[in-house]
C-alpha cells in the first residue's frame, strides 16, 4: 500500500521537470520582467556546484545568501505557474531566472536585509519555510513567484532547510526537519530585536510547518510567548500529525498571533504521508466536522478550506502558491494588513479591502478579488449570496481584468 502510493505521487509529480541548478546568473533580463530580491537564511551545506548554490546535506554553520530573481513577463505565464529554466541558467523571456546569487555572511545578510527595509518603506517580512522534497533552487523561486502573484509589499526572506529533494528521502527531510528549528527559531529572535521590523509574518508549506511549530513551540516554552511582533502564522498544507500538533498548539499557549491553516482532503501527498507515519495529517482533516470544529474554534485557528479549489498542481499539495484565485487572496488579505480570523470569512473580509476598486470599476471588479474564496469559505457564500446574483454574468469578465 505504501509503495504503491508513493508511486503515484512520483508519477503525479513526474509530469513535469525537476529543477537542480538554474541559479547562475543570467547577462540581463527582457523587458517586461519582473524581479523579486530573496535573501535566504539556511541550514543546508553549500554545493560544489555554482548554479545550485546549496544542496540537500546538513551544514554545521548557518549560511546566508541573496538572489535576484527574473520573473517572466506575465504575458508569458499563469498566475501561480514557477516556469523553471531548462538548462544551467535559462530564457529570462520564458523563465525564472537569477540576476544575481550571492553568498554571504552573517554581518552582510544583516546589512543587505536592513538596506532592503528601508528600501520597503514598512519594516514588514514575510518568511517563508518550505516543505518535503525541496531543492535550494526550488524554494527559491517558488517564494519569489509568491511574492510576485500576491502582489506582496513585505520584505521576502527564505528559511531553507537541508531536504534532499527526493520523493523517497521523506525519513532523511523529516529528521533534518528537526535539524533546523533550532535555527529558525534565531532566525525569528533576530527579526524581533531588529528596531528596524516592524511585522513578521510566517508562512509554512507541508512538511516546513513542522520546523515552524517546534520553533514556535520552543520560543513560547523559553519566553512564555512568542515574539511579539509576529503578528501572522499561515500553515500551508501542513504534513503533521494531527494529534501532535494539538500538543504543539497546547505548549504553545496564550498569548499568540493568529494562526490560518489552509487544508486540502484531496491532498495525494498528504494521504501518503498519512500511510507512511500512521497518522492523519492536520492538513487533510475537514474543518466542519467534528473534533476538528470545535478544536479549531477553541484556540482560534482560522481554517481556509482549499478541497474544491483547482490547480495546476496534480498533487493538490501548493494550492496556496500554485491557485491563482488562493494566492491573489492571501496577497490581498495581507496588504490589508489584518488576520484572517474575522467571524465575516476570508472571502466576505477581502471584498471589504476591494472597496476602493469597486468604486472606480464597479461591484463586480470589487467582487472578483473575493469569488475565488467565496467558493471555498461557506460563511463567505451565505452573506455575499446577493451580491454574486447581482453581478451575475459580468462577475467573469472582471476577474479577467483584474487579473
Amino acid at each position: 500500500m505504501i509503495r504503491a502510493l508513493l508511486l503515484s505521487c512520483l508519477l503525479l509529480a513526474g509530469c513535469s521537470g525537476r529543477l537542480n541548478g538554474g541559479l547562475l546568473p543570467v547577462s540581463g533580463t527582457v523587458p517586461g520582467a519582473s524581479e523579486v530580491n530573496v535573501l535566504v537564511a539556511t541550514t543546508r551545506k553549500p554545493a560544489p556546484e555554482p548554479e545550485r548554490m546549496f544542496g540537500g546535506e546538513r551544514d554545521v554553520a548557518y549560511n546566508f545568501a541573496d538572489i535576484l530573481v527574473s520573473i517572466p513577463p506575465d504575458a508569458n505565464r499563469v498566475i501561480g505557474e514557477v516556469q523553471v529554466p531548462d538548462d544551467r541558467s535559462g530564457d529570462p523571456s520564458r523563465q525564472f531566472v537569477a540576476l544575481r546569487s550571492e553568498m554571504l555572511t552573517r554581518d552582510e545578510a544583516h546589512k543587505r536585509f536592513n538596506q532592503r527595509l528601508l528600501q520597503a518603506h514598512n519594516g514588514r517580512v514575510l518568511v517563508f519555510i518550505h516543505g518535503y522534497n525541496t531543492r535550494f533552487s526550488e524554494a527559491v523561486f517558488r517564494l519569489a513567484q509568491f511574492v510576485h502573484d500576491a502582489r506582496l509589499q513585505e520584505t521576502p526572506v527564505l528559511f531553507t532547510w537541508p531536504s534532499r529533494g527526493s520523493l523517497l528521502g521523506y525519513g532523511y527531510d523529516r529528521e533534518s526537519a528537526n535539524y533546523s528549528r533550532d535555527a529558525l527559531e534565531a532566525l525569528l529572535m533576530g527579526l524581533q530585536r531588529d528596531p528596524a521590523v516592524t511585522e513578521i509574518n510566517i508562512l509554512a508549506h507541508s512538511m516546513g510547518n513542522w520546523v515552524t511549530l517546534e520553533a514556535l513551540r520552543q520560543m513560547a516554552i523559553r519566553d512564555r510567548k512568542i515574539a511579539p511582533k509576529i503578528k501572522q502564522v499561515m500553515l500551508a498544507a501542513p504534513d503533521v500529525d494531527v494529534d501532535v500538533f494539538r500538543r504543539q498548539i497546547a505548549q504553545i499557549g496564550e498569548p499568540r498571533p493568529p494562526f490560518t491553516m489552509f487544508v486540502s482532503r484531496d491532498d495525494k501527498a498528504l494521504q501518503a504521508s498519512r500511510v507512511v507515519w500512521d497518522g492523519q495529517r492536520i492538513g487533510a482533516v475537514d474543518p466542519e466536522v467534528e473534533p476538528f470544529a470545535s478544536f479549531f474554534r477553541k484556540e482560534r485557528i482560522t481554517p481556509i478550506d482549499l478541497t474544491d479549489i483547482k490547480s495546476p498542481d496534480s498533487l493538490g499539495h501548493t494550492k496556496f502558491a500554485a491557485s491563482p484565485e488562493v494566492v491573489r487572496s492571501i496577497g490581498a488579505r495581507l496588504a490589508s494588513g489584518q488576520s484572517f480570523e474575522e467571524k465575516a470569512g476570508l472571502g466576505g473580509v477581502l471584498a471589504q479591502t476591494a472597496t476602493g476598486a469597486a468604486a472606480t470599476v464597479g461591484s463586480a471588479a470589487g467582487l472578483a478579488i473575493s469569488a475565488p474564496l467565496a467558493v471555498v469559505d461557506g460563511r463567505t457564500r451565505e452573506e455575499m449570496g446577493d451580491r454574486f446574483e447581482e453581478v451575475g454574468h459580468n462577475l467573469d469578465s472582471a476577474m479577467g481584468r483584474t487579473h
